[in-house]
């Protein structure tokens, strides 16, 4: 089965974007527009991990 990365909303990826750029600057990620191969799995986690936190700290402030 292949995968796709396609945003399904297209109108919610510079959102999505600016989310993710934002858990970059608050783990100290130097995250950039475009290619980041250059970063560490570890980094790229953090900011994950980041963004993650951060969601379900939104769902549950409006439970």
């Amino acid at each position: 089965m292949a995968r796709s990365n396609k945003v399904l909303v297209p109108q919610a990826k510079a959102g999505l974007d600016r989310f993710k750029m934002e858990a970059a600057r608050e783990v100290g990620v130097n995250l950039k527009e475009g290619y980041n191969g250059d970063l560490t799995s570890r980094e790229v986690g953090s900011v994950g991990g980041q963004m993650v936190k951060k969601m379900i700290e939104a769902y549950e402030k409006n439970l």
